[in-house]
């Protein structure tokens, strides 16, 4: 493809960093960068502990595990999302139950959750599709009036906030991914935030495969050994330092991203109103990160052509999740609460287009007028 739908980003000074790591003699997990990395989100969201792992799901299983979910306990989420949301909870014997999205958003339909608690309900757990915060005001009421941990999936929403607050930071703990295909990249790699300092002594100990090895290096223990059972989600510190390099200039990869969205937005918007095609949603009191543009077309065939299409312009515009619900692992470990009336039919609507840190202008526009082109033939 002339353009592909992402690439990863790349500043220059990952290279540079990930020879410091070398140089040092410490390229496992917790170095320098690793912390550095954890600072800087700390900071950025204002939580009271972030711990870089080695993916989003890694960080996801965390909260499973320190939240206690166990067999038997049910877990509401989206079925609208990535299969990570529901394997780390379906991991620990709990069935993911699923509720339909709203169609603005393609979020989670927050007046739908009471409906699918029941008691053995354990936990709420929100996706912030395309880094647009779910409604969150809510589901942290509807959380509290039932006991209800809420565990944010925020992979695809670093850098974005809900009412001035970071995503990630709203419910107990949030989840961020740094996998090639995010704002931010280590290639695989992640981090679990910790809204306050009730999870983060037991966090260091199951991210430590279990033991308190952390506060041994602090100088807190004489030896450490096996505290409780855990695994091993440290990322090497040289991912860290891949990642930190693009941290450090986190502001202006966000204002390209959004630059770039921006002018999607602008220059599509005379299809939305003519009604060929919807474009996204950002409700008030959301600041979104461009994580992603996608358009709505008519129907599935429809989407179909223009993917097509855009292929043979060379452009590579992609479909998204396939709905958990309807998948062979869905229907063994998931329920879906009421009706299906958006998730499966939005879903086939939608195609996102390629953007990247990098993209160029030229290369913006030619996409632009590729999508008008197609409906100029129609």
């Amino acid at each position: 493809m002339r353009i592909n739908f992402n690439v990863p980003p790349h500043t220059g000074r990952e290279l540079e960093y990930i020879k410091e790591c070398i140089a040092a003699e410490k390229i496992c997990g917790d170095g320098a960068f690793t912390k550095k990395c954890n600072e800087w989100i700390e900071k950025r969201t204002g939580v009271y502990r972030a711990l870089l792992t080695t993916s989003c799901t890694h960080a996801t299983e965390m909260a499973a595990l320190l939240l206690g979910i166990k067999e038997g306990d049910e877990v509401i989420m989206p079925s609208y999302t990535f299969v990570s949301t529901a394997d780390a909870f379906v991991l620990r014997g709990a069935t993911a139950v699923f509720v339909d999205i709203r169609p603005d958003t393609m979020n989670i339909d927050e007046k739908l959750i009471e409906e699918a608690i029941t008691e053995k309900t354990r936990a709420i757990v929100p996706v912030h599709y395309a880094g647009v915060s779910c409604e969150m005001d809510t589901i942290m009421d509807i959380a509290k009036k039932h006991s209800l941990y809420v565990v944010e999936d925020a992979a695809q929403g670093i850098m974005a906030s809900y009412k001035g607050r970071a995503l990630g930071s709203i419910g107990d703990m949030g989840c961020f991914s740094f996998h090639e295909t995010k704002n931010y990249s280590m290639g695989e790699g992640g981090a679990l935030l910790l809204k306050d300092e009730r999870y983060a002594d037991m966090a260091e100990i199951v991210r430590e495969k279990g033991t308190d090895r952390s506060r041994f290096y602090r100088g807190q223990v004489d030896k450490y050994t096996w505290q409780e059972a855990g695994s091993s989600y440290l990322p090497s510190d040289m991912n860290a330092a891949y990642l930190y390099a693009q941290l450090e200039i986190a502001d202006d990869i966000n204002n390209a991203r959004l630059k770039i969205w921006n002018t999607y937005y602008k220059e599509l918007k005379i299809l939305a109103d003519t009604e060929r095609i919807e474009l996204p949603v950002i409700p008030e009191g959301c600041v979104h990160n461009a994580h992603m543009f996608y358009i709505k077309t008519k129907d599935l065939s429809e989407r179909t052509a223009l993917k097509a299409y855009l292929a043979s312009k060379d452009i590579l515009a992609v479909s998204h999740y396939v709905p958990l619900h309807s998948s062979p692992a869905g229907k063994k470990y998931s329920r879906f609460a009421g009706e299906d009336r958006y998730t499966t039919g939005e879903s086939d609507r939608l195609l996102r287009l390629p953007l990247y840190y990098g993209l160029s202008e030229d290369d913006n526009m030619y996409i632009i007028e590729s999508v008008k082109e197609f409906y100029a033939k129609k």
